[in-house]
């Protein structure tokens, strides 16, 4: 049977700050070939004045998509194109994330309130590369949460030319809620996101949000373009196993997370001759055997030991005799 081709962003895996580093990507990998796979969030400052170069990533890491913070809509066209010729997928703007320090460095959730400056910005960016350039939003924020609200701004930026968004179902409080309680406390609206698809036919529309299972992806995905997995893929990874088979060609593989842990050996081989730390790459093997026999005596004995002066695989390896 011919491979039927589906839409790039079907599946991807949430940009999440301190977690989706260039070794959990490659991770990531090696479980899922269909992925689209997200940076953390990145800010146009940290890439502009930055000594470390936030850019970096690997070709190794597939179809990987930037998801940049900031609203000067000149300096996000500037690292727009930055990202294109890096070789990146896509390139996000964040309008979610509602903690205090992104939106007092007025970028995030706070943005939905200002759909005239995300319409400019995206159309400053799509005039600078020819790599999608899409946008990741919440349902609404604070009061501001009707589903005019949302429409308004969607069509507003829409019109400045973006095709694809990323709808987290539930709304932001600005103010009085923790990142954490704001991926918790407001409500799922699933219905709402369905009902934007069928509203903007014409555009790509993804659904982010306390998504866990492949059979609710499936379920999704008769409404939607496209499921994005946050926090499960990190913590349970071998759910990622799954998704190629199940969301996108019926004959490819299940992937063990056994076989991804030792598909890892060579990468961390390489990395840890170029003066990179055991423990630096091993923070996203940690979740890989959640549901088996033996994965806390796993996750333990990488925790003791990939902190250790000349840690190197031998480390894994021997945590891996607890779950084989």
């Amino acid at each position: 049977m011919e491979k039927q081709t589906f839409y790039r962003g079907r599946f991807s895996v949430a940009p999440m700050l301190d977690w989706t580093t260039r070794h959990c990507r490659y991770f990531h990998r090696q479980f899922s070939q269909e992925a689209l796979l997200y940076t953390e969030m990145v800010t146009t400052g940290a890439i502009l004045h930055a000594k470390y170069d936030h850019l970096l990533f690997s070709a190794e890491e597939g179809a990987v998509a930037l998801q940049l913070g900031g609203s000067q809509p000149e300096e996000l066209a500037h690292c727009a194109k930055l990202a294109q010729e890096r070789g990146y997928a896509e390139v996000n703007l964040n309008v979610g994330c509602p903690s205090d320090r992104v939106q007092n460095g007025f970028f995030g959730a706070c943005l939905m309130a200002k759909a005239d400056l995300v319409a400019e910005s995206v159309k400053r960016m799509q005039d600078a590369v020819s790599i999608p350039v899409t946008v990741k939003t919440r349902i609404g924020i604070d009061d501001f949460d009707s589903y005019e609200f949302l429409t308004d701004f969607i069509q507003k930026v829409h019109q400045a030319g973006c095709q694809e968004f990323i709808v987290h179902a539930r709304k932001a409080w600005l103010s009085g809620l923790s990142p954490k309680e704001n991926r918790e406390i407001p409500p799922l609206n699933y219905e709402r996101v369905y009902q934007l698809k069928k509203d903007f036919p014409a555009l790509w529309i993804s659904i982010n949000g306390g998504i866990k299972t492949i059979e609710e992806m499936q379920r999704h995905l008769q409404y939607v373009d496209g499921v994005m997995v946050g926090r499960e893929a990190y913590q349970n990874p071998a759910i990622l196993g799954f998704v190629d088979k199940m969301l996108f060609d019926e004959q490819a593989k299940i992937v063990t997370p056994l076989e991804a842990v030792e598909k890892m050996f060579p990468y961390i081989e390489k990395q840890l001759s170029q003066g990179v730390k055991l423990n630096h790459m091993t923070n996203a093997l940690l979740g890989a055997f959640q549901h088996c026999k033996g994965a806390r005596q796993y996750r333990r004995h990488i925790s003791e030991n990939a902190y250790k002066p000349n840690a190197g695989v031998e480390v894994l390896e021997e945590a891996l005799a607890f779950v084989k």
